[in-house]
């Protein structure tokens, strides 16, 4: 999944001698958190309410720039880069934002909130769907337990993987709607170990 396919384009922006006062304004108007800075169509800073919020007695935004507040330099992202390293950096430096660049040019920003949408809809989790918590056997592997869910013409929609505090790799598959139970029955008698199956 890349940025481009999630981010927001024709992203608001402000200018760098703009009044903290104007800064919330456009973030109340067009409902939103983070506003790049720019200065002669460059991206020189990125502000957010949070910055904002510090700043709250109506006497200090009418009188503070932007650019006494905004983070100078932020930390941008590529247009074809993959939500995945958006989200490691969001996570990373604790940030809710990253404007996205094309080269030089800014194009669009993303945030968590465009990444938590992107992984709910890949990951299928607004379809009719079940979750099938698994850990495989050593016999057969991944590749088996995945022959048999076919077998039974179960569609995979996503398939994550984690560890147990045993250490032990567990596989949830998003699956679409079918047996499950004759599926279950199926994986077990292979030696695969079902922890659990919800909605």
């Amino acid at each position: 999944m890349k940025v481009k396919n999630w981010m927001k384009v024709n992203p608001v922006t402000i200018e760098r001698t703009a009044l903290l006062q104007e800064a919330a304004a456009l973030m109340e108007e067009h409902a939103i958190r983070h506003l790049p800075v720019v200065e002669d169509d460059q991206l020189v800073g990125f502000i957010t309410q949070t910055d904002l919020r510090q700043y709250f007695f109506p006497s200090m935004v009418e009188r503070i720039p932007v650019h006494d507040v905004m983070v100078a330099n932020p930390i941008t992202i590529d247009v074809n880069s993959s939500i995945e390293k958006a989200a490691r950096l969001i996570h990373d430096f604790k940030i809710g934002g990253l404007p996205v660049m094309d080269k030089k040019k800014l194009v669009g920003v993303i945030t968590s909130s465009d990444i938590v949408s992107g992984f709910i809809e890949v990951m299928g989790l607004l379809r009719n769907s079940i979750r099938l918590d698994l850990v495989v056997s050593d016999d057969g592997g991944v590749d088996d337990a995945l022959r048999i869910i076919k077998q039974h013409e179960i569609e995979i929609l996503s398939v994550a993987t984690g560890t147990q505090p045993s250490q032990s790799k567990v596989y949830y598959f998003r699956l679409g709607r079918g047996d499950i139970d004759s599926v279950v029955v199926d994986l077990e008698t292979a030696g695969h170990k079902v922890l659990s199956v919800m909605d």
